[in-house]
């Protein structure tokens, strides 16, 4: 395993990471999220990933539980949580959503009784909350990191400018900025990763833990021919992702792409994986794999990383033709 830097703090995240959204506790059971969180682990992996929202709360709870079967040295591995959507669905009610202070410190306390932990190694706003303002969010996890009952915050697609303001509260105020941005990011979705973010990874420094490295699954290729019984983009409740997702010329692009990857004696999957570590600015790409072959196959990614020369990667450029035009100043 190859380990990194979480921008430019002292933190090392492994390249490759396991994430829960959509398996846990809606794909997979306890005991195939714990022979899959076992793999991870013993090839190397030491951030696993997950939010309140995910399967409103069963998913940091299954975590949990197989956390405390592992009994792993709780120093060796990194969790997340992420506070903004609650997990009540719609249930909520005012305050058990955004990012105001009540909510921020009473989902943090939910998280950590979920997942049976003591403190979360990264605790991320899910989303921007226009409701809320950016100095309370940076006072309130700065409390919370005071308390230790998390080591470092950040945001998850979140824009630059909100980025910018929050680090400059953090610094106006004396207190810790956030550290680490979870934008979604892959062949299909490259613009924040590198346009819109590369002023924040230059002056500040933000470290990233990227999602959705396969796009839903559609670079593994498995929707090429139509939608699998099983597979994410079948499951009810996620047919925004499918019509968001899938397209005509998207699974153009991915059938040419497989050609590469055949070439390289690789699967499109692991291969565009690997295309994501190839950016600097990518602390960790989050896996989310249902089967024990699927993630095995994934986690080579790092192989291939490793052989993925100047010439390959043009060639995918041409392939997927997905390079976002950067604004000429």
């Amino acid at each position: 395993m190859e380990y990194r830097r979480m921008g430019r703090s002292g933190l090392q995240l492994s390249a490759l990471s396991f994430g829960s959204w959509v398996t846990f506790s809606k794909q997979i059971d306890d005991a195939i999220s714990d022979r899959l969180m076992g793999i991870a682990y013993d090839h190397g992996v030491n951030f696993f990933d997950n939010a309140e929202v995910y399967a409103l709360g069963e998913s940091e709870k299954m975590m949990g539980r197989v956390l405390k079967n592992k009994n792993w040295d709780r120093t060796s591995y990194t969790i997340s949580s992420k506070v903004f959507f609650g997990w009540r669905g719609k249930e909520n009610k005012p305050n058990q959503t955004g990012l105001s202070r009540k909510h921020i410190i009473e989902a943090c306390h939910e998280a950590l009784q979920r997942l049976q932990a003591d403190y979360l190694d990264l605790y991320l706003c899910h989303r921007p909350d226009k409701n809320a303002p950016i100095e309370e969010v940076v006072t309130t996890m700065n409390t919370l990191i005071q308390q230790g009952k998390i080591l470092y915050w950040g945001t998850s697609e979140w824009s630059a400018a909100e980025i910018m303001e929050a680090h400059m509260i953090a610094k106006d105020l004396n207190l810790i900025a956030p550290s680490v941005e979870q934008p979604q990011y892959n062949l299909f979705e490259r613009q924040k990763m590198e346009v819109d973010y590369l002023s924040i990874f230059r002056n500040i420094g933000m470290g990233t833990t990227i999602w959705s490295p396969l796009a839903s699954g559609l670079l593994s290729g498995k929707y090429n021919n139509g939608i699998p019984e099983g597979s994410r983009l079948a499951i009810e409740g996620f047919e925004w992702l499918k019509d968001r997702t899938l397209s005509k010329e998207r699974f153009t692009s991915v059938a040419e792409l497989a050609k590469i990857a055949a070439a390289l004696n690789t699967s499109v999957a692991t291969l565009s994986i690997a295309w994501c570590l190839c950016n600097p600015n990518v602390s960790t790409a989050i896996l989310g794999a249902t089967k024990e072959a699927q993630l095995i196959e994934n986690l080579k990614a790092l192989e291939v990383y490793a052989t993925l020369t100047t010439e390959i990667l043009e060639q995918i450029e041409a392939c997927m033709q997905t390079k976002p035009v950067a604004p000429s100043f």
